[in-house]
């Protein structure tokens, strides 16, 4: 999955600074009294001068000693402004979805396929409905390891917080952490499998839920944790997004019908603390040509991208590789969630953005492990998200296709740590996602 989003501060230096000034002002640590909070100013205040903007946004305030002091820190400060909306905005995700939504499987089919609470009267941007959800899937395998959001309340990722707070390189993996048993490379083949094996399930009248059962019990058996489950309460272990659905969708009673495309987005957590990521998009059935061209688009926009992870290339140039692909098939290139950084965090730096005259930062080195996961749409690029507080949908209800690989930056090129057996470059065959 790719939980972060565009609003995400291109510098990683810059992050940390305003992450931990943003830290200061919620809770009061930073002087609101006494001297002027310009870091460059030891005058004492006089005047309870304070930014409007933040009171606004219900930050705390802190005062300046005039004018000319505000106006001259404001170029940095405002970025406390970014951080504060974009915290706000993700705060939805860090709330256990909505109650009414979950019924056991041995209910009948007419509930089953019931609207959630959420939904009854919510505006859909397209023609699918959701339905309700199996209860959660629990960890069964003792030997798992669990990250540690798996027990959180609120399915919050401590480690990923302090990173973002205090990190502000992009972590390079050695030999030892990429090789051997469990470690990053066999994350990600386990995810691989995992993926394979969910792709094998999807047909016609096949739930989600069914998908999300075989992704589950396939990693209790290679002693993986399904990294999405519990990840700021997602409330299954895999994301499965149909049709017009973006990414994020959660997996319910809903039967595949003939002709959806079917996207299934899986994360492995070893016994070694990695995370392997990728996904792919299937032809359920008879996809007409507009669904074929999208899925296929998306497949080449990613291959495109990865011909270009060498050292030295600059993050930001993938997305105008993924942008030129897009335009030629007529499609369009979401640009509200990115690519990542994962090895030991499932989202870590760097930022990868999908579209065109993106202003990410940074440039490739060897052992810089990250995705690349373009998101493309028939229509517009824009995206809602469903009450459910998860699944991102086209704004116009048209369709969306997406495939993800973790890839690793090699002296001479790219590794694909998620590739398929014999395929280290990717190739499109339309026979390997029909079902």
């Amino acid at each position: 999955p790719s939980f972060t989003t565009q609003n995400n501060l291109d510098s990683n230096h810059r992050k940390t600074l305003v992450t931990t000034n943003y830290h200061n002002y919620t809770t009061g640590t930073m002087s609101t009294s006494g001297a002027c909070a310009s870091p460059n100013c030891s005058n004492t205040v006089s005047k309870r001068l304070a930014c409007p903007k933040c009171l606004q946004l219900g930050l705390p305030p802190v005062y300046y000693c005039g004018q000319e002091c505000f106006k001259a820190n404001y170029a940095q400060h405002k970025s406390i402004h970014a951080l504060a909306q974009q915290m706000g905005s993700a705060a939805k995700h860090r709330k256990t979805p909505p109650d009414g939504i979950t019924c056991p499987l041995d209910s009948d089919p007419q509930t089953k396929l019931s609207l959630p609470a959420w939904a009854h009267n919510y505006t859909f941007t397209g023609p699918l409905r959701p339905t309700l959800l199996s209860p959660p899937r629990t960890i069964t395998n003792p030997k798992v390891r669990k990250p540690d959001y798996a027990t959180h309340f609120s399915g919050i990722s401590e480690s990923e917080q302090r990173d973002r707070a205090s990190n502000s390189n992009i972590r390079v993996y050695g030999p030892d952490e990429l090789d051997g048993e469990c470690n990053l490379r066999y994350a990600c083949q386990m995810g691989r499998e995992v993926l394979d094996l969910g792709g094998k399930a999807a047909r016609v009248g096949v739930t989600t839920d069914e998908i999300d059962r075989v992704i589950h019990e396939a990693c209790m058996e290679r002693d993986c944790y399904p990294s999405p489950l519990n990840y700021y309460n997602f409330p299954k272990s895999v994301c499965t997004s149909v049709n017009e659905v973006i990414c994020h969708g959660i997996p319910d009673y809903r039967e595949i019908q003939d002709g959806d495309i079917v996207n299934i987005d899986v994360t492995t957590y070893s016994r070694g603390g990695y995370h392997g990521d990728l996904n792919e998009t299937f032809c359920v059935g008879n996809v007409d040509a507009d669904g074929r061209r999208v899925v296929e688009t998306a497949f080449r926009c990613l291959a495109a991208a990865l011909e270009m992870v060498k050292p030295g290339t600059l993050y930001r140039d993938l997305g105008t590789a993924i942008h030129r692909v897009a335009a030629e098939n007529k499609c369009s290139v979401v640009r509200t969630y990115c690519g990542h950084g994962i090895g030991s965090l499932f989202h870590t730096a760097p930022n990868v953005p999908h579209y065109h005259k993106n202003k990410a930062k940074g440039v490739m080195k060897e052992g810089h492990v990250f995705t690349v996961e373009p998101m493309i749409n028939l229509g517009t690029y824009n995206d809602v998200t469903w009450d459910d507080n998860w699944t991102a949908v086209t704004a116009d209800g048209k369709r969306s296709a997406q495939f993800e690989h973790t890839v690793l930056v090699t002296k001479s090129g790219c590794e694909i740590l998620t590739a398929r057996d014999n395929e280290p470059v990717m190739k499109w065959n339309p026979d390997l996602i029909q079902r």
